[in-house]
Order: C-alpha cells, then sequence, then structure tokens
C-alpha cells in the first residue's frame, strides 16, 4: 500500500495501516488536500492485498479540528455555487470512500474531534475514545445546516435520531462518557493507552478471517437501504459466498482438530 503520502501521516506494518493528520500544532485541520489524498487512498485500498485494518489515530492529543478555517473556510465564501458543489461533493466522497474501503476502520480518538473529524470517526467502524475526547458536529455553529458528508444519515443509526437531532441542530460537544452511553464509542481508555489499545484491537481484526469482515463491512453499509427481505437473501448470498473461502475450511479443520485457525484471508 502507498505510504508516501504528502499530506497525512501514514504507515503499514503487519497488515495494519495507521494513518492521522499530521498539524498537530492546529490540532489536525483538514485542507482541500488532505481531504482528497485521504479519499484516493482509502478508494486505492479496495485494490489492495497488504492493508487488513486501518487505525485513524489521533496525534498530538487530538483527533481532528475539522476543516481549517483559513484554509477551507475563508475561500469557500469566495466560491461560485458550481465550485462549493464540486467540494460538497468532494467531502462526500471521503466518507463513501471509508464506507467503501473494505476494511474495518478503528478510529482512535483523542481530544478535539469536531466538524469533519467528527464526521470521519462517525464514518469508521469502531471507535475507541480517552476520558478527554470531545465529538461535535458543529456546522450549524458556521451557519451550515447539521446535514453534512452524510451525518443525518449515519450518526442517528449510531445513536439514534433524538439524539442525533440534538447534536446537529446545537453543534455543541458530546463528551466521552455520552459518547459512550450512547453507543458511539466502543470503549473508553486512557490517553496513554489509547494506541495500544487500538492496535491490540487492529492486530486481532487483521489475523481474522479479511474476506469474511469485506463482506461484513459491505452487508454493514448495504443493508441500510434494503427490506428485511432483501437483507436476509443479500445475506444468504453474501453467506454462500465466504463458505467458498478456504478461511471456511480451515476453520472447519483447526475446530476438528481442537486448535485455533490461521485465516489467510481467501
Amino acid at each position: 500500500m502507498r505510504t508516501d503520502v504528502k499530506h497525512f501521516r501514514c504507515a503499514v506494518k503487519d497488515g495494519v495501516a495507521t494513518v492521522a493528520l499530521d498539524r498537530p500544532e492546529r490540532k489536525n485541520p483538514l485542507t482541500f488536500e488532505s481531504y482528497a489524498e485521504l479519499r484516493d487512498w482509502f478508494r486505492d485500498l479496495v485494490y489492495d492485498d497488504e492493508v487488513k485494518v486501518v487505525i485513524f489515530a489521533s496525534n498530538g492529543g487530538n483527533f481532528s479540528s475539522g476543516g481549517d478555517v483559513h484554509d477551507i473556510i475563508g475561500p469557500l465564501t469566495k466560491m461560485s455555487m458550481k465550485e462549493l458543489l464540486n467540494f460538497t461533493r468532494m467531502t462526500g466522497d471521503l466518507v463513501k470512500a471509508i464506507v467503501n474501503c473494505g476494511r474495518p476502520v478503528i478510529a482512535a480518538i483523542d481530544g478535539m474531534c469536531v466538524g469533519a473529524g467528527a464526521i470521519i470517526a462517525m464514518a469508521s467502524d469502531l471507535r475507541i475514545a480517552t476520558p478527554e475526547a470531545k465529538v461535535g458536529f458543529l456546522f450549524t455553529r458556521v451557519g451550515l445546516a447539521g446535514c453534512d458528508m452524510g451525518a443525518c444519515a449515519i450518526l442517528p443509526r449510531i445513536i439514534g435520531q433524538g439524539r442525533a437531532a440534538e447534536l446537529l441542530y446545537t453543534g455543541r460537544s458530546m463528551s466521552a462518557e455520552e459518547g459512550a452511553a450512547w453507543g458511539f464509542h466502543n470503549k473508553l481508555v486512557a490517553a496513554d493507552q489509547l494506541d495500544a489499545e487500538a492496535l491490540e484491537w487492529a492486530t486481532r481484526l487483521a489475523a481474522g478471517p479479511n474476506f469474511g469482515h469485506m463482506m461484513t463491512k459491505t452487508m454493514l453499509a448495504q443493508e441500510w437501504s434494503m427490506s428485511i427481505e432483501q437483507a436476509i437473501e443479500a445475506e444468504a448470498q453474501a453467506q454462500a459466498i465466504c463458505m467458498q473461502t478456504g478461511d471456511f475450511e480451515r476453520a472447519y479443520k483447526a475446530f476438528v482438530a481442537k486448535e485455533h485457525p490461521v485465516f489467510e484471508g481467501n
């Protein structure tokens, strides 16, 4: 997988890719360039066999402060409608790339996680946070709608319609304790344990049936717009496909031999 990126940090080891925005002195804001490069990087994961799991990490005590006030918000006030639509579609494409990348994505959230940063955390599959994490969807606070980058579709499915509506209308921050109680965060850990905990989760997933994980992620996304009958049929087809993989047979043979299965992702 390509790690020679310019606008964010990226490292790959033992099937785990760790990415992070890299402007800690500004609490890791996004720029036009980092949006686009992250979008392309996640899109490329679909065709990559090296990366099994992605950790989207914090950096310098913060996850992300969202779109940069000077590099993004200022220029947006001077753009034409066509230019603005190109931008908003591009930011939405980042969410679609994360959802459709075929790899479990773990957000490791410390400190500030607001605006587009909160959206990236929302689009991830799993979220581990510190007690200092504050997640905010700030769009109404800058005069915009709360419906940005899929927030009105995805956030209610995670924390419920009423709670999502409160956050999206008011723009207030959700505390770490609220996030855990509402199901946004899967686990809270101390700040000095965040990276190790995320890596432990990622390593465990990377050792699992990667084709099965890809199919799980695909169905989690696709079934949002299906009826129950359609979902049951789609899962029947997905599971039949997985039953053709070597990992399914390996798991059976390991069970019979009373051994731990070693998955190979095919």
